[in-house]
């Protein structure tokens, strides 16, 4: 049987896990990858036992962005990266999420993960918004999620230089969530999901909602600013030519 692209399991009483592993097209925003996803949040969004959610990758990959496919389809004006707003999963889940991000975050694979309320990064692994490489401005709301969760000065340099960093860098420049071993990535998120399991689940989804509810009433206007920004930057030439040239390379 062939593996399912997004594969949901519930690995102990109410802790659910999510693993993207999308293996041929590296966890790229594949129509597979991204269907699996919005309908693995749809099943758990039915559950009323589970706790909380870890959202994981396979491997060395967490999240990869784009298909070269979806990023031509974008120049052409055939869709938007707002199209099914499944980047917004793990912050519309009325449950915490815990991106447990082992293995590369890349572009929109980085911020899907920054939209959990818990984030664990690879010490080992590639983080980048490389939006800025192929000539067009960033989407997906990374221009309000990354700020909010790395600080503004960090975030503008990873945003207008587009520039890769491995976890370890990020440590160094002093991320405010965990940085471990690969091997260890995993382990840190269902320790930190067995903590969260133990309260009531109803308090669960009312903090969140608390705690979130600024995040989520902004995102609307930032969406529709990066889209009019994506209007102005991704339709020119250099755009098509760089993710022509550059897929594929970090």
């Amino acid at each position: 049987m062939t593996e399912p692209v997004v594969y949901l399991q519930e690995v102990e009483a109410g802790i659910v896990q999510v693993t993207m592993q999308d293996r041929l097209h590296k966890n790229t925003f594949s129509e597979a990858l991204m269907s699996g996803l919005s309908q693995a949040f749809k099943t758990i969004q039915a559950n009323t036992h589970y706790k909380v959610v870890i959202l994981t990758g396979y491997e060395n990959y967490f999240a990869s962005g784009g298909t070269q496919e979806g990023l031509l389809a974008i120049y052409e004006g055939k869709s938007t990266f707002a199209d099914g707003h499944f980047y917004g999963l793990a912050l519309d889940c009325q449950l915490p999420v815990i991106a447990a991000m082992q293995g590369h975050g890349i572009g929109g694979g980085f911020v899907l993960g920054l939209f959990a309320d818990f984030i664990i990064l690879s010490r080992e692994s590639v983080y980048t918004t490389n939006f800025m490489k192929y000539g067009f401005t960033p989407g997906m709301g990374a221009t309000y999620i990354v700020p909010k969760k790395l600080g503004f000065s960090l975030a503008e340099e990873l945003l207008l230089t587009a520039n890769t960093y491995r976890g370890a860098e990020l440590e160094k420049r002093g991320v405010p969530f965990p940085v471990l071993p690969r091997e260890k990535v995993k382990d840190y998120a269902l320790t930190l999901a067995r903590q969260i399991a133990e309260k009531p689940r109803v308090s669960l989804i009312t903090l969140k909602e608390h705690l979130v509810a600024p995040l989520r009433e902004q995102l609307p206007k930032i969406i529709e600013q990066e889209l009019a920004m994506h209007q102005a930057t991704f339709h020119q030439d250099e755009v098509r030519e760089r993710i022509n040239s550059l897929f594929g390379t970090i």
